[in-house]
């Protein structure tokens, strides 16, 4: 029997109700970066053992390893090196990518593997915890796009539908954690075992960065399909919602600049490496990064990525419940 008009009619309102409930999720969210909902602003170091510092950023590690795992190989962790989740609940909606660009799709591959390589040596050299649980599903990362460009996106804006998606969707994450560590490097113990591995970790990080960077460079003024926005547009949009919803400046530059301002040696407007007026890496301290891994400019606040909060003592410290 063919489905009567007045089905799909119903199907239509509750897909219309959902739509416009998502609108006002990104308004609500809008309006929550705009007023001070936090508690007063950590934009300098906060006091933490070398371990909990280190093991802060096994949440991004996690984070940007079922990403690229499910983006390239279509499965995640607990297909790969199960033992490292620790128990922790599988993410949301993450999926297999359409990387039909050869060099995207083994990059892709390669930073995948390497993430698995970085959250087994954070494990083994300081401990773990269970993998928190990560929403890296089409509504989640719909809504942080729309937040990015202040607007929702039609249609919402999906990492995984193609090569060049994916690469923007891609395009924090090794960042966050690059920061991460270059903020805790200089609070480690001399010759410790945590102050040994963020130095490992932290070139890595800042490979992956450069390389997500320079595959997006070539296609700074190419629009991304369907939307009238340039590549450079949305790295700039998303280099922009990190900074808001981080409280503490410019720490995220797009690939391209508007002038030389902010260009290396005030002579640049390519920005392959986002970097600061002396051309050294961004610090970013950890209730910054949850303000922005949650979405909510708040690290008490989790949402987004973390939808039930990040793990280790740090994290858990912040969350209000």
């Amino acid at each position: 029997m063919a489905p009567s008009i007045s089905n799909f009619s119903s199907v239509f309102l509750v897909l219309l109700a959902l739509y416009l409930g998502l609108i006002h999720q990104v308004m609500s969210l809008s309006t929550a970066i705009n007023i001070t909902i936090s508690p007063p602003n950590y934009c300098a170091p906060i006091n933490a053992t070398d371990v909990d510092r280190v093991q802060f950023a096994l949440n991004l590690e996690f984070c940007q390893a079922e990403y690229f795992l499910y983006g390239a190989l279509g499965k995640g962790l607990d297909s790969i090196s199960p033992d490292l989740a620790q128990g922790g609940p599988p993410p949301i909606g993450a999926r297999k990518a359409l990387l039909l660009n050869p060099d995207v799709a083994r990059i892709s591959e390669e930073i995948a593997y390497q993430q698995v390589g970085n959250i087994r040596s954070i494990v083994q050299t300081v401990g773990g915890f269970p993998r928190p649980l990560l929403n890296l599903g089409l509504i989640n990362w719909g809504l942080f796009f729309d937040l990015a460009l202040g607007k929702p996106l039609i249609p919402s804006f999906n990492p995984y539908a193609n090569s060049l998606n994916f690469l923007l969707g891609a395009y924090a994450m090794p960042d966050l954690a690059q920061l991460s560590y270059v903020s805790a490097i200089p609070s480690l113990t001399t010759n410790s075992s945590s102050l040994s591995l963020a130095s490992k970790l932290l070139p890595i990080k800042a490979g992956q960065s450069a390389v997500i960077r320079t595959l997006l460079y070539p296609n700074a003024t190419q629009m991304v399909p369907p939307y009238n926005i340039t590549v450079g547009e949305f790295t700039k949009a998303i280099s922009q919602l990190t900074n808001t919803l981080g409280k503490c400046g410019i720490k995220s530059e797009g690939i391209l600049l508007a002038d030389t301002t902010l260009g290396a040696e005030n002579r640049t407007t390519s920005n392959v490496l986002s970097a600061d007026a002396n051309s050294l890496s961004y610090a970013r301290t950890e209730p910054e990064i949850l303000r922005i891994v949650y979405g909510t400019g708040n690290e008490r606040l989790p949402f987004g990525f973390f939808p039930k909060g990040a793990n280790g003592k740090i994290a858990r410290s912040f969350l209000l419940i």
